[in-house]
């Protein structure tokens, strides 16, 4: 079975499927071999780890598609690919859609935000008119070869013109041939039943410190998503300790006491043994 329709088979079962963000191949695979079925590849994660910069809309498909190849190829789990919005008009919708499929991407999710876009829990957002963002959609459906590629629409409206066009938008989203929408960050635990009890799959993006409330898994199945996002959970606690551990080496002068995987775990988790095997199998 392809990734892509392991991954149209979890978004249909509509049980509040856990998906984690990973900015590189490393932390994709801590998030396969931890158990998660689905990874997500974040644009955020993308910036922040490949640019060291802010959610601004700064990377490029040419980035993105690199980084894509890079995750499917270190997992076996289907590839959830944010392509924020799709970098510029229908026309590079289609070689974004195209690129990212043959990059191996089980999902690729557009936004409705003006070109270049920022995270979707900053201040200021800007959306394109609904009209042009369905005919991305169309753009976007109509050029998957394999048609169990998931196809996510996400709208920013809710910061712009409130909850009620941002619903408007998701029902045209859906229309024009969007697998899953994903209203995005909604404020109020009422606004996220609204759009939990739309009569197709949805997203839920829970980011820590963000603008949407942080509910348990099991509540935001009975609400009604689909997909849970943890888009930077795992990374942000990665940062966290890489901190912890530069400072305890700056102060100590030993990396003796610092808690870290060990080096049999590295290797393992890098595939060492079976490089090693491989070797042996061809060395002359």
């Amino acid at each position: 079975m392809s990734t892509a329709k392991r991954l149209r088979e979890i978004v249909n079962q509509q049980k509040g499927t856990i998906v984690p963000g990973a900015p590189n191949a490393v932390m994709a695979r801590v998030i396969e071999e931890t158990g998660f079925p689905v990874v997500f590849l974040s644009g955020a994660g993308i910036s922040n780890w490949k640019l060291a910069i802010a959610d601004y809309g700064l990377t490029t498909l040419t980035e993105v598609v690199e980084v894509t190849a890079e995750v499917t190829s270190a997992v076996s789990i289907p590839v959830l690919v944010d392509a924020d919005t799709g970098y510029g008009n229908p026309l590079n919708v289609i070689r974004t859609v195209r690129e990212l499929e043959r990059a191996g991407a089980a999902g690729i999710m557009l936004e409705d935000q003006v070109f270049p876009k920022r995270c979707g829990h900053f201040d200021h957002k800007q959306v394109i008119p609904a009209d042009e963002m369905v005919q991305k959609i169309k753009a976007a459906t109509d050029s998957r070869v394999n048609e169990d590629v998931i196809i996510v629409a996400r709208t920013d409206a809710i910061a712009v013109d409130g909850i009620e066009a941002a619903i408007e938008r998701a029902h045209q989203y859906h229309e024009a041939g969007a697998d899953v929408t994903f209203v995005e960050a909604p404020q109020t635990y009422d606004q996220m039943k609204r759009i939990g009890q739309l009569p197709w799959p949805q997203v839920a993006n829970m980011v820590e410190g963000g603008k949407t409330p942080i509910l348990p898994q099991q509540e935001l199945q009975e609400i009604g998503f689909s997909l849970i996002y943890y888009a930077n959970a795992i990374p942000r606690a990665a940062l966290r300790a890489a901190f912890e551990a530069a400072r305890k080496l700056m102060e100590t002068g030993t990396s003796v006491d610092i808690p870290m995987l060990s080096w049999q775990e590295r290797q393992s988790l890098v595939k060492l043994p079976e490089l090693s095997a491989l070797e042996k199998r061809y060395q002359v």
